[in-house]
Formats: C-alpha cells, sequence, structure tokens
C-alpha cells in the first residue's frame, strides 16, 4: 500500500526531458492516484515573460501519455491552494528547486492548516527545459 491516495504536482513540462518524468515516477510511487497540473500558455507568459516552445495543448497530451500519470488538468494559476479546493489531494510534489521560495513557505503554512503534505524531491541534476533549449542552439 502506498503512502498517499491522492498526490498532485505541477510544471510547464516544455520541451519533456528526463527530470520531468523522474519527478512523475517518483510521485507515483508514492500515491495511488496522480493529478497534474500542466500550466498553460498564458499562465507561463504571466510568470516567466515567455511563451513555451511546446504549445499547452500538446504539453497536456505528452504528460497524459506518461503510464505514471493518472489525471491532467490544466494549472491556469499558481494558486496550489485553490487547486486543492477543487482536486482534493494529501499531498503534493514539487522539486527541490523550490524549497525556500515564497510561494512554497506560504502553501506549507496553508497546507499544513488542512493537514496535506508537500515532498519535495531531488532536482534531477544538469537538465533543465532551459539547458535542452540552450543545447538546441548550438
Amino acid at each position: 500500500m502506498k503512502r498517499y491516495k491522492v498526490g498532485y504536482t505541477t510544471g510547464v513540462f516544455d520541451l519533456f526531458h528526463v527530470g520531468h518524468l523522474n519527478i512523475l515516477k517518483r510521485a507515483k510511487e508514492q500515491c495511488d492516484y496522480l493529478i497534474v497540473g500542466v500550466s498553460t500558455d498564458e499562465l507561463v507568459m504571466e510568470y516567466k515573460q515567455r511563451k513555451p516552445v511546446i504549445p499547452f495543448e500538446e504539453r497536456q497530451e505528452i504528460v497524459a501519455g506518461i503510464k505514471y500519470v493518472d489525471q491532467v488538468v490544466p494549472q491556469i494559476n499558481r494558486d496550489k491552494f485553490a487547486a486543492w479546493e477543487h482536486l482534493p489531494f494529501d499531498v503534493m510534489f514539487v522539486g527541490d528547486d523550490w524549497k525556500g521560495n515564497a510561494l512554497f513557505n506560504e502553501m506549507e503554512k496553508k497546507f499544513a492548516a488542512v493537514e496535506v503534505e508537500i515532498v519535495y524531491f531531488p532536482y534531477t541534476k544538469g537538465v533543465s527545459s532551459t539547458m535542452v533549449k540552450e543545447k538546441a542552439m548550438l
């Protein structure tokens, strides 16, 4: 039996790479049902000031095709607590590169009040969508 019933994680998942796969695999190892929020193009533009290389619909389809993923939902804002209000999960999985970030410090407090845990996974060293983009430009 797995530690958690319903898990949740989010991401842009642009230029899907092994780091993305690692977080989805590790999350599914700990929960029975994994929901993945894929950031919309509009949300990415809002906080990264650049459009993803792969359009939202295609990124959503790629993530849905991963065997570790049970459900894919659009992530239209960065309010993880609002997501929990619509999709009651008991754990959220996040890369440890977000640990200490103001957004997640606030989420930890809010989630603690409703007994939702945040599990931070080690960041996959040496790979990111930014690195993939830079290598492609060589």
